[in-house]
């Protein structure tokens, strides 16, 4: 017989959700990311962050533009949720047609937070932090095998609208 699952505690999601609430804005500044081996493009990079589904869920839109000429260059969507059950973050991310799933952890100070994965011999991290400007900056980096990380992209947004 099959069981009946345990109903969410929605207020328990609701407040966990809040702790991310410095994220919530339109913001707009610069980025760099490695496209291949030597291969790196600076972006005019923006981010969205807004919550949906009543705080339930964040969802990020990021979207990086060439500083050359202004093509897209990246796209990406995160949406943010927390599992009451397991007390975890999880983020479902979609970007150049693929997309993950991963945990996220906020950073002690409440001003950031961290997610990765791995896939065989390929593991990511990235770290998210508002600086003490105000600044959004974002690290990601790339390990693959025994060697060195290395960086994947590198962004510092300025907050230009503070409404989600």
């Amino acid at each position: 017989m099959a069981q009946i699952p345990p109903t969410p505690d929605i207020e328990a999601q609701r407040t966990a959700m809040k702790k991310l609430d410095f994220l919530v804005g339109e913001w707009s500044g610069q980025a760099s990311a490695a496209r291949g081996p030597g291969v790196v493009i600076e972006l005019n990079q923006s981010e969205s962050a807004r919550f949906k589904l009543d705080g339930l869920l964040l969802m990020i839109e990021g979207v990086g533009r060439t500083k050359s000429d202004g093509s897209l260059a990246l796209q990406a969507l995160g949406l943010i949720s927390f599992d009451d059950a397991s007390g975890s973050y999880r983020m479902r991310a979609y970007n150049d047609g693929r997309w993950l799933e991963t945990d996220v952890k906020l950073l002690d100070g409440g001003n950031g937070m961290s997610w990765g994965f791995s896939l065989g011999d390929i593991s990511t991290k990235s770290i998210l932090r508002i600086n003490d400007k105000g600044e959004w900056t974002e690290l990601a980096e790339v390990t693959i095998g025994a060697r060195p990380p290395q960086k994947l992209m590198d962004l510092v947004v300025r907050r230009v609208n503070p409404c989600g």
